[in-house]
């Protein structure tokens, strides 16, 4: 088979990027798809009488006009509903909306005063320079308290690593905690300062996040193949499985450890230097008496760290889905496994920038190109791997 492009992977990175060179009338290319179901993480299941989102939690940020644009020709937006996002969480006995320094007020008082003169203290207040691993970072930015008590047993448990080995150069937009604005919220009782992502966000009425990209993968047709491994890739004839050939690029929107043995040496290594997280989804038949559509968990005597309401997302559906680390798994503490993602979570430690810009660049020289959340190893929500995708269709059409 010749092709002008082949893309690896139909997960929302390889979909978005089909569908847009498809919508801009270029139909030479293929997409292949190790699975026998389309989605990546972005897949929904049916699971006591509602969808599941097998691959945890999506939504659709409302910010993002370019990827609901595209989302909505195959979804249309009469099919969604729109929340105003509400997030909790949960320290010891304590829980509070999120973000955690915007909602201190919500704590008794005596808990307040600490939290607020841990801030006062920060590094960042003072003056210090940014530290450049992650732990350090944290203190620096809120104060010793909430890195005690909230984010590090969190990321912790969300990472399932070495917090040591995090860089933070991939939280350097973050604005600066404001202690005025932390205290004038405590005094009025109502939260000061910058509103956190995805304040707004869509999901499907009556459909799993998932059935927007499974109708992606309809408009497809023959171009996507179902259950075709790369089991090898020839760089230099843009070759894949000895029998694919692209004339002009291939995509890659998987995992690189896929196939590192068919590259150089320096970038089989750096490819072994790219850290990822898996995570493990359980749905939970009780649904916690809450208004929030998810939950953070902190307490490292619990496996997960996070529990979706999906009854609060999708009217109607039962119960609730906890996101555990694959290497977390906890006896007694989640239910019976119900879906499990090895490559999760992208992580961000100190040598990755190096590790992954050799990587890309090298593919690049060999016009095998790098999109989306594992073929840029970046930790992208779905709208955001949309809008790459768009960019890059209009990149390889000239």
């Amino acid at each position: 088979m010749n092709v002008k492009y082949l893309i690896i992977g139909a997960g929302p990175a390889g979909l978005a990027l089909g569908v847009s060179l498809l919508a801009a009338g270029e139909k030479d290319f293929v997409i292949l798809e190790e699975n026998s179901f389309p989605g990546g993480l972005c897949k929904s299941k049916p699971l006591a009488g509602s969808p599941i989102d097998v691959g945890g939690g999506h939504i659709l940020d409302v910010k993002n006009q370019e990827a609901c644009e595209l989302i909505f020709r195959y979804l249309p937006k009469e099919e969604w509903n729109r929340f105003d996002r509400i997030t909790k969480i949960r320290v010891g006995e304590y829980e509070i909306d999120y973000p955690f320094e915007a909602n201190i007020w919500q704590l008794p008082e005596g808990e307040r005063a600490l939290y607020l003169k841990s801030i006062e203290e920060a590094g960042c207040l003072k003056g210090e320079s940014m530290p450049e691993r992650f732990v350090d970072w944290i203190a620096w930015k809120l104060g010793d308290r909430i890195a005690e008590q909230y984010m590090l047993p969190y990321n912790e448990k969300i990472f399932s690593c070495d917090l040591n080995t995090l860089g933070t150069y991939w939280l350097s937009k973050l604005p600066d905690v404001s202690y005025e604005e932390t205290v004038k919220s405590c005094e009025e009782q109502k939260p000061f300062g910058k509103v956190p992502a995805h304040a707004s966000f869509y999901y499907p009425k009556a459909h799993g996040y998932g059935e927007a990209f499974a109708r992606m993968a309809d408009e497809l047709g023959s171009r996507l193949i179902l259950g075709e491994r790369v089991r090898s890739l020839c760089p230099e004839m843009l070759m894949a499985n000895g029998n694919i050939r692209a004339s002009r690029a291939i995509i890659n929107t998987a995992p690189w450890h896929a196939f590192p043995k068919q590259f150089p040496v320096q970038v089989q290594e750096a490819i072994a230097k790219l850290e990822y997280a898996g995570v493990d989804v359980d749905y939970q038949g009780d649904a916690m008496a809450t208004d929030a559509h998810w939950t953070y968990f902190a307490d490292p005597a619990l496996s997960y760290h996070r529990i979706i309401h999906r009854n609060n997302i999708q009217p109607g559906a039962k119960g609730c889905w906890t996101e555990t680390n694959s290497q977390r798994r906890l006896p007694g503490t989640s239910g019976p496994l119900q879906f499990e993602n090895p490559y999760a979570y992208p992580l961000n430690t100190l040598d990755k920038p190096a590790a992954i810009q050799t990587v890309l660049d090298y593919g690049r020289s060999m016009n095998i190109i790098g999109l989306g959340r594992w073929g840029e190893w970046e930790h992208y929500n779905s709208d955001v791997v949309i809008s790459r995708a768009i960019a890059l269709s209009k990149e390889l059409l000239g």
